[in-house]
C-alpha cells in the first residue's frame, strides 16, 4: 500500500471512531508517538509539540533520510508519526509555556512522556491544566510511573530497561536481550491507546476528565505474565538454568530458514509426531511427559524433525504440519515479509516516498485493525518540524499571523519554512 491509498473505500461515509477528538502530544522517541499515531489512524487530530529547532529526539535516530529543509528524519520518527500536525514551541520560554497552557484548554487529551516531574516545574502538569479544563484527559507515560512510589523512578527508561525488569529476558538461556525490538515501547503504547479510549468513554458518562499514569515497567510485567505465574506454581529454574515448561515450543531448521512448532497437549504432540513420520516418539520413554518434550527437544526431536524438513522450505514444512492440525509458523525474516501474500492482502506495509523524490520508499507498518465501516489506510506523511505552527495557533487560539511572526523572531516558535 502506498502512502495515502485506502482500502474499504465504501466505508468512508461512516467516518472514523475518534473523529473530532483533539490530542495535544508532548512526546518523543517511540512509546507515546506510537500510541498517538494509532489514535490518529482512528481519526483523532493529533498536534505534536516539538523543539522549535531540531524537533523531538526521535528525528535524530539512525538510519535516517532528510526532509525538504535538510533536517534529519530518523527511522524512529518515520514509523511513529504519520497523520500528525507539528507545532514548534520552545518549552523553556515563559511565552512557550503559556501558549501550551492556552492550547491545552482547547484539547480533549494531553499526552506526555517526559521525565517525571519535568512538566510540573513549568506549569504543564495535570493539576495545573485541569483547573482551566475539567474535561481534560491527561496521560503520562514514563518508565516507572508518576503517582506511586518506586525506587527506580530516577532511572533512565528505554524499552530494554522495562523489558529486562519484567523477567522476559531470563525466560530463555542464555538470556535473550531485545527478543522483540522496541516491545517495551510499542507494548506500553498499546496500553496508552486503551487508557485514552477508556477515559474518553468514561468522560462521556461522567462529564469529567482524569489523569492516567502509565508505567513501562508495569506494562511489560503485564505482557510478560507467564514466567511470574508459573514460578508461583513451582516452575523455578535457578539463575542461568533453562526453564523447561510443560510442553513443546521449539524452532527447527528447513532448507531456506526455520520454522516453529508449539504443542502443549498430548493430542497436539501426537499430530506432530504423525505428520513428520515419527510415531515412535509416542512410545519413547524420553518423551513420556510434557516436560520431557521440552527437555529433550534438542537431542531427540530436532534431529528427526530437521531430517524430515531438509528438502522442504519453511513454508512447505508448515503447510504440511498445519494441514495436519499442528500449530506452526515459518520464522520470517524481513525479506520474507516484503513478499508475503498475507501481508500484502492485509495492507500491512505502507510505502513512504523519499521527500526528495529520489531512492526507494521507506516502509512502515499499517494498521492491524480492520473495520467493516472504517476505511483502512489514507495515511498522511510525517510532518516537518513546526510545519503546522501557524495553522494550529490560528485554529485553536485565533492568533493572527503578525503575532505568530513576532514569536518566531523571538525564537519561541518555528515554522517549517524557517
Amino acid at each position: 500500500m502506498k502512502l495515502g491509498d485506502v482500502s474499504n473505500a465504501g466505508a468512508a461515509e461512516f467516518g472514523r471512531p475518534l473523529d473530532g477528538v483533539k490530542i495535544l502530544a508532548l512526546e518523543q522517541m517511540q512509546s507515546l508517538p506510537w500510541a498517538t499515531q494509532f489514535l490518529a489512524r482512528l481519526g483523532a487530530d493529533v498536534v505534536k509539540v516539538e523543539h522549535p529547532l531540531h524537533g523531538e529526539s526521535g528525528r535524530a535516530a539512525q538510519p535516517a533520510i532528510s526532509d525538504p529543509q535538510g533536517r534529519s528524519l530518523g527511522a524512529t520518527f518515520l514509523r511513529n508519526n504519520l497523520n500528525k500536525r507539528s507545532i514548534g514551541i520552545d518549552l523553556k520560554s515563559d511565552q512557550g509555556q503559556k501558549l501550551v497552557r492556552e492550547l491545552a484548554g482547547q484539547f480533549d487529551v494531553v499526552c506526555e512522556n517526559f521525565k517525571p516531574g519535568t512538566l510540573a516545574k513549568i506549569g504543564l502538569d495535570y493539576e495545573t491544566l485541569a483547573k482551566e479544563n475539567e474535561k481534560l484527559i491527561y496521560l503520562s507515560l514514563s518508565g516507572f510511573g508518576n503517582t506511586r512510589q518506586s525506587p527506580y523512578k530516577h532511572w533512565p527508561a528505554f524499552a530494554s530497561v522495562a523489558e529486562a525488569m519484567s523477567g522476559m529476558y531470563e525466560a530463555q538461556q542464555p538470556p535473550l536481550m531485545n527478543p522483540v525490538p522496541g516491545l517495551g515501547d510499542t507494548g506500553t503504547g498499546l496500553f496508552a491507546v486503551v487508557g485514552v479510549m477508556a477515559a474518553l468513554r468514561h468522560r462521556d458518562v461522567t462529564g469529567v476528565g482524569q489523569y492516567i499514569d502509565l508505567s513501562m515497567f508495569d506494562s511489560m510485567l503485564s505482557i510478560a505474565d507467564y514466567p511470574i505465574n508459573v514460578w508461583s506454581m513451582g516452575i523455578q529454574p535457578k539463575p542461568d538454568e533453562q526453564m523447561h515448561a510443560p510442553g513443546l515450543a521449539a524452532r527447527f531448521k528447513a532448507s531456506d530458514g526455520a520454522f516453529i512448532v508449539q504443542a502443549y497437549r498430548e493430542n497436539q504432540f501426537e499430530r506432530f509426531a504423525k505428520a513428520v513420520g515419527k510415531e515412535q516418539w509416542l512410545d519413547d520413554p524420553r518423551l513420556a511427559t510434557r516436560y520431557d518434550w521440552s527437555k529433550n527437544k534438542d537431542t531427540v526431536l530436532a534431529p528427526d524433525v530437521e531430517a524430515w524438513a531438509a528438502d522442504k522450505t519453511m513454508v512447505e514444512a508448515c503447510e504440511i504440519l498445519a494441514t495436519a492440525g499442528v500449530a506452526c509458523a515459518p520464522s520470517m525474516r524481513p525479506e520474507n515479509l516484503f513478499d508475503d501474500p498475507h501481508v500484502e492482502a492485509h495492507d500491512m506495509l505502507v510505502e513512504i516516498p523519499q521527500p526528495t523524490g529520489d531512492g526507494e520508499p521507506v516502509v512502515v507498518l499499517g494498521n492491524p485493525l480492520k473495520f467493516s465501516k472504517v476505511v483502512d489506510g489514507g495515511d498522511t506523511r510525517v510532518p516537518w518540524v513546526g510545519e503546522h505552527t501557524a495553522e494550529v495557533l490560528a485554529d485553536f487560539l485565533d492568533m493572527d499571523n503578525s503575532k505568530i511572526e513576532e514569536l518566531v523572531k523571538l525564537g519561541v516558535l518555528t515554522k517549517a519554512q524557517d
